[in-house]
């Protein structure tokens, strides 16, 4: 059990809010030019607005707290936490509503350092967040429920009631662990991850995240033209729940239908506009397949063009990037595609997204897809985007 130093004294009042205590770890008369203490904050108490001409790191080391910069929403930091606040950046720091909140303070080159104190931090602007309470019972991460309450604002999950071991493995592995591997954006992750439920056939996640996306901002025309692109890569047979699942949802949260169309192709010229699209995404080997395509199955070629890409590639709604990516969600989730899978990987770099970010879908895709369909997908990524070969990126298999 880690036994943690005294707290000190009490801070003055003129500078913070609450009751603070202040423990100096190192001072500069000791021979270090810098100016480092333990400050413990109890529930709700906080520094003042402030800065630092030499800015400020914070390291957490106990409790749940907040870390706002001017102008700025406020973050939450817990233990392990490393905040470093820029030179002359305005900002406080304090305990979050329900827990204490101990940190080491650090300010460097304190012999040139000025903190300069502002106006204590009003109830008003403390209150505009306000962390959820950590669920000792269920041993949840504070990370895991925040990230948890985001996307679901004050959901109940009936499974954390019948089978609460199964919602503690699962919900600090997906929504903390995971999460905090990368900075892929929120909405970015909800489409993806919103996407691979269609092609794993997984209908009440689906629901579950048709609402998430449109609790983090997703609008409902791109929801509809992910769901719309699945219909070629997973087929109209399974999309059809899908599609009836997601206009229930939109008319319980008053999303009047039908939504403007974001076609862009005629009957007429379907076939050029898919073509092109195609060759946008993968290059000169659309030629290719033309060319060695056997006559009897030529058709499918044009199929491909017509309706894959000039059907639904073509729409608005959503960018060729994220068109990519949603595709290889689909992909992914599917298994047994691992030949399409690589095409897609050459598809995706073609139009921007490297290694390192399907690297990261690939892992935020993992706890909904599992283990078996995410390794098939790296071991194909390893095959198009060898990790120290970027010379085949333009292949396609």
């Amino acid at each position: 059990m880690t036994t943690f130093i005294d707290k000190g004294v009490a801070a003055p009042k003129d500078y913070f809010t609450g009751t603070v205590w202040v423990n100096m770890n190192v001072i500069p008369d000791e021979g270090y030019n810098i100016n480092m203490g333990t400050i413990t904050f109890e529930k709700k108490a906080r520094t003042n607005w402030h800065s630092h001409t030499s800015g400020q790191i914070l390291f957490v080391i106990e409790g749940i707290g907040y870390y706002q910069e001017l102008r700025k929403p406020i973050q939450l930091i817990q233990k392990g936490d490393v905040v470093k606040i820029p030179k002359n950046v305005t900002h406080w720091h304090g305990a979050s509503h329900d827990s204490a909140m101990r940190h080491i303070a650090l300010v460097p080159e304190f012999d040139k350092d000025t903190t300069d104190w502002l106006q204590a931090v009003s109830n008003e602007e403390y209150n505009t967040f306000k962390a959820p309470v950590y669920e000792v019972e269920n041993k949840l991460t504070p990370a895991a429920i925040m990230n948890h309450e985001e996307l679901w604002p004050n959901h109940i999950s009936k499974v954390k009631e019948t089978d609460p071991d199964l919602i503690e493995i699962f919900d600090n592995f997906a929504f903390d662990e995971v999460i905090n591997h990368d900075t892929i954006d929120v909405k970015t992750r909800v489409l993806m991850i919103m996407a691979s439920t269609i092609g794993s056939h997984a209908l009440n996640e689906y629901r579950l995240h048709v609402n998430a996306a449109l609790n983090v901002g997703i609008s409902p025309i791109e929801i509809k033209e992910v769901l719309y692109q699945s219909v070629p890569y997973v087929g109209i047979s399974k999309v059809i729940d899908f599609i009836n699942a997601t206009n229930e949802i939109f008319i319980e949260r008053n999303i009047s239908l039908p939504l403007e169309s974001q076609s862009t192709t005629t009957p007429e010229n379907r076939l050029e506009k898919g073509l092109a699209k195609q060759k946008e995404i993968f290059g000169d080997q659309i030629d290719k397949m033309y060319k060695n395509s056997p006559k009897d199955l030529l058709h499918i070629q044009h199929y491909l063009s017509a309706n894959c890409f000039g059907d639904y590639i073509t729409r608005n709604g959503l960018d060729i990037k994220t068109r990519e990516m949603i595709t290889l969600s689909f992909l992914i989730a599917l298994g047994g595609s691992e030949n399409q899978i690589k095409g897609h990987i050459t598809g995706n770099v073609n139009v921007g997204n490297d290694r390192n970010i399907l690297i990261n879908l690939m892992t935020q895709l993992l706890p909904y897809v599992g283990y078996p369909r995410t390794l098939n997908a790296i071991n194909c990524l390893n095959e198009i985007l060898p990790i120290n070969n970027n010379n085949n990126n333009n292949n396609i298999n």
